[in-house]
């Protein structure tokens, strides 16, 4: 591994920024000190900015050379609705927002590259740094896609990238096609009839309605989908009554649905409407059922996850580049990669064990209180993205000249 010389050097100062920004954790769509913070870094090293795409996200570009190739590196910058448990000096000093994903780390990484290439600019094109807020729920990527962030900056790739506990620091993974799947949420009123409970033959009672509704959800992917199509069905909220003797009138559930194709979520929320509908007029009740679609499956494109293996594997070695197993988490980077191609992978954020003695007593994981960014990573991280911009325009630039 060869880390970029004057990136190691600036490590210390782009530490100290992620821990200012881990200080002060923003929620999506609120991330204005956040977006004051990345600007001014910006327009210090004398890369164009642009502010306002996504509300608070931001967009820095560098030209050099004479090239008319582009690319896009992402960065989101937003924080979650979690109180953290740390202690030590940069822990969260707002309670009940914390950064718990990490997107404190994937800033100042992001940062970290656009340094670096402002002052020594060796590249030949355009370089779009793309500062994303709202990745937690908030759909900033279709924001700022909506607010015409690929017509303003004409970008031929977009990449992006996230720490990943569990995978050693300094090791990547990736993989072509489907890798974060896609999110939806369900909600469902089941009506009957409330009455005492000593009387249940003069009520409907919407409990075992539920039960039987529940019970038939789990055999829409055994017996409706094709046995390699992967999907979860989780009912994870179910809200009944009031007090011990009394049948109510309602029972809601609500919960999640993944999938990594449309296909896909398309039977599961027919078959699921059917299920419910049905049975709720077996036993005598209604039923209102909706389904809200939510970020896409994330689907890396062939020949971007190919060209970003291969600047990896040059970066860390073949043995530190490993295949991703998909996961059922979600990630709004798919609606980049529905507009551009472009890959979206992990670099590993270690066990935890480059926390502070006085972190919480939980595990270095994702949305977890006592979850930390490894700063070891920055300079890693932040040669990484020089060394793809530096190769994906080099690489269309030679390509080019030769068409």
């Amino acid at each position: 591994m060869t880390l970029i010389e004057p990136i190691v050097a600036a490590a210390p100062a782009l530490t100290a920024l992620r821990r200012d920004l881990h200080a002060h954790p923003e929620l999506c769509y609120e991330e204005t000190r956040t977006s004051d913070v990345v600007a001014r870094a910006l327009k210090g090293w004398g890369v164009e900015v642009h502010r306002g795409l996504g509300r608070t996200g931001v967009v820095g570009v560098l030209r050099n050379g004479t090239s008319p190739r582009s690319v896009g590196l992402r960065a989101d910058f937003d924080a979650l609705p979690i109180t953290e448990e740390n202690r030590f000096p940069h822990a969260s000093r707002h309670p009940g927002r914390m950064h718990a994903c990490g997107h404190d780390g994937h800033t100042a990484m992001l940062l970290g590259a656009a340094q670096h290439l402002a002052r020594h600019r060796s590249f030949d094109g355009t370089i779009c740094f793309v500062f994303q807020p709202a990745e937690e729920g908030g759909a900033g990527a279709r924001a700022m896609i909506e607010d015409g962030l690929f017509e303003r900056f004409p970008m031929e790739a977009i990449f992006g990238a996230h720490n990943w506990p569990g995978l050693p620091a300094g090791q990547f993974s990736l993989r072509s096609g489907p890798t974060f799947a896609s999110n939806n949420e369900f909600h469902i009123e089941i009506v009957g009839r409330g009455g005492h409970a000593a009387m249940p033959h003069n009520t409907v009672d919407p409990v075992p309605i539920a039960c039987q509704v529940v019970q038939g959800f789990q055999t829409i992917l055994t017996r409706n989908a094709h046995p390699l199509d992967s999907g979860v069905i989780s009912v994870t909220t179910m809200h009944a009554g009031e007090t011990h003797n009394v049948i109510p009138n309602r029972c809601v559930l609500g919960g999640t649905v993944r999938a990594f194709s449309r296909p896909l979520v398309d039977l599961i929320e027919q078959r699921m409407r059917t299920i419910a509908e049905r049975t709720c007029a077996a036993y005598e009740a209604t039923c209102e059922f909706s389904f809200r679609r939510g970020y896409p499956a994330t689907v890396n494109h062939e020949a971007e996850t190919a060209f970003t293996r291969g600047v990896l594997t040059d970066l860390v070695g073949l043995q530190s580049v490993h295949e991703f197993q998909p996961t059922m988490g979600a990630e709004d980077f798919s609606y980049f990669l529905e507009q551009r191609p472009g890959c979206y992978f992990l670099i590993g954020n270690g066990e935890g064990m480059h926390r502070p003695v006085d972190h919480g007593a939980g595990p270095c994981l994702l949305h977890n209180p006592s979850y930390d960014f490894n700063d070891e990573l920055i300079p890693l991280g932040a040669t990484m993205w020089v060394r793809l911009a530096e190769a994906w325009l080099a690489r269309n630039a030679a390509a080019h000249r030769a068409a």
